[in-house]
């Protein structure tokens, strides 16, 4: 009985360790996947994505910021004034984010009250290859959010309770190209300014 009892027992053995070997042709779970908007635009460079210029979430108090800042001073145009804007702008003390593919010429962080509201970051790009960077980057962003604006060099939208407003610029007898990008906490800014004064 124990005689025939061993080549069965030898084959289960075999089969086994040839599934374990063949694996799992799907994703393997806890390995990093690319979002899926960034798979379904054939980007898969996360710099692409805006929310990389996101260090916290909006509405995190200035001295809870998870970066060491140093305030910038920025002037204030009759605009802002109107707007009822009191922010104040700070820059990282470090390297700033990757986005796409470049390193952040320009990266502020702004709060209003002592409360994030805002991002302003801007990217330099080969004049010859920055619209297609900018219309591909456009897609992907308003892939899932709402669109409430997009041409050949301006793409605005919001997700949730953030907008987003970039903007392509090109100077004249200069090879490369400005993309700006403005983020911005809309709810958390009406929120603040709703708030009563403290007593």
């Amino acid at each position: 009985m124990t005689r025939f009892a061993r080549p069965a027992s030898i084959v289960t053995v075999l089969l086994l360790a040839a599934c374990a070997a063949s694996g799992p042709s799907g994703p393997q779970t806890g390995q990093h996947q690319p979002p899926a908007a960034a798979t379904d635009s054939g980007i898969t460079d996360a710099s692409y994505d805006w929310h990389v210029l996101l260090p916290a979430p909006f509405g995190t108090l200035l001295k809870e910021s998870p970066l060491p800042l140093h305030e910038v001073l920025l002037f204030n145009d009759a605009t802002t004034a109107a707007a009822g804007e009191n922010k104040d702008c700070f820059s990282i003390d470090g390297t700033a984010p990757r986005f796409l593919r470049q390193a952040a010429d320009q990266y502020l962080l702004c709060f209003d009250h002592d409360r994030f509201t805002r991002v302003d970051a801007s990217v330099r790009l080969p004049a010859v290859e920055a619209p297609q960077v900018f219309a591909r980057a456009c897609a992907l962003w308003l892939k899932s959010t709402a669109s409430t604006m997009t041409s050949g060099t301006n793409c605005e939208g919001r997700e949730g309770g953030i907008a987003f407003a970039a903007r392509l610029v090109r100077m004249p007898d200069d090879d490369s190209a400005t993309v700006s990008m403005t983020l911005t906490g809309a709810a958390i800014r009406e929120a603040v300014e709703d708030a009563p004064a403290a007593k």
